[in-house]
């Protein structure tokens, strides 16, 4: 699998001289009869994993930079350390007229599938989970009512189509998982059937321009990078159970931080530990100068609140502090 080395995460598209090509076994099916999107620009997202981006960038971006040329399409793709909440995938989004979009993605769902499966000689695709990323508030057009959108969707491309719950972890979050499962050929038209859904949603195609607004996640659920931040301490007997009422707000835990890296977490004046703050909902402390972590030289921060906020506070921390760490 090619690795991503020094590739940019985002790319130009570039369709001179370059012919159109894919061998996906999609479907022949015409799509909706309204054509009236065909010329509008919009996007759609999706979720890969580290690996599946590498090999979606190729050596020095030559893949990425071929299906842009092949397809019409823009490809992005959040940085190799900018994840999905509660995820460790990354995101990719695709933007175009819906037809180059269609294009990009199937030479994207083709290329992952040729490295995942070997050829067993049956006349039936391999199954395979495409993960699509769509705006809470474009999911319910989707379903229709009764569910019968998303019904009608499933007998025409014959996928598997389900919607996840909102993440309710995560505050500040808008986005829902739309996992769609079949066949290539099946992926492909239940696609774009959501696709052409979402063309009609006036919002979703007004606010599709931001494509990975989830910097204060960063980290979240995966737990501090090695040797960013000291030892964690809980300070009280709900932080070492499984099932705790996550929003008990009295809940407290202690971390270290090297003491010449607190400049970083307290910020100008205090603005960064006061952004902290406001984003997790969690209260901040941190000691004194020479109050140290018991047989270190790392300060005490202690955060209190709700564990969904102490999640959200102590990686944004360790976020900060691995700006200088790992450089």
């Amino acid at each position: 699998m090619a690795m991503e080395g020094a590739a940019q995460s985002e790319y130009n598209s570039s369709t001179e001289g370059v012919q159109e090509h894919s061998s996906s076994p999609r479907k022949s099916q015409s799509p909706p009869p309204s054509t009236d999107h065909d010329e509008n620009k919009i996007s759609i997202k999706f979720l890969l994993s580290n690996a599946e981006a590498g090999s979606i960038i190729g050596k020095g971006g030559s893949t990425i930079s071929d299906f842009q040329a092949r397809s019409g399409a823009r490809i992005q793709l959040s940085r190799n350390n900018e994840f999905f909440p509660g995820t460790m995938d990354r995101i990719v989004m695709v933007s175009g007229p819906i037809d180059d979009v269609l294009k990009a993605v199937d030479l994207v769902l083709n290329k992952l599938l040729d490295e995942s499966y070997v050829e067993d000689g049956g006349d039936v695709g391999p199954r395979s989970k495409v993960r699509l990323v769509v705006p809470n508030s474009s999911c319910g057009g989707i379903i229709g009512k009764g569910g019968s959108v998303i019904k009608s969707f499933i007998e025409d491309s014959r996928a598997g189509i389900k919607i996840l719950p909102q993440d309710e972890n995560f505050p500040g979050l808008h986005d829902r998982i739309v996992i769609v499962i079949g066949t290539l050929g099946e992926q492909m038209r239940a696609i774009e059937l959501i696709l052409y859904k979402l063309a009609e949603d006036a919002h979703y195609v007004q606010n599709m321009n931001a494509p990975f607004p989830y910097a204060a996640y960063l980290g979240m659920n995966y737990g501090p990078p090695n040797g960013v931040i000291g030892g964690r301490y809980p300070n009280n007997r709900y932080q070492n159970k499984m099932e705790p009422n996550s929003e008990d707000r009295n809940n407290s835990v202690t971390i270290g931080v090297a003491d010449e890296h607190i400049g970083l977490v307290l910020g100008r004046n205090g603005r960064s530990v006061m952004e902290i703050s406001q984003v997790s909902g969690a209260r901040i402390k941190i000691s004194d100068r020479g109050d140290f972590m018991s047989g270190t030289s790392d300060r005490k921060v202690t955060i209190t609140g709700s564990q969904r906020a102490i999640s959200i506070a102590e990686s944004m921390i360790s976020k900060k502090v691995a700006t200088v760490t790992e450089s």
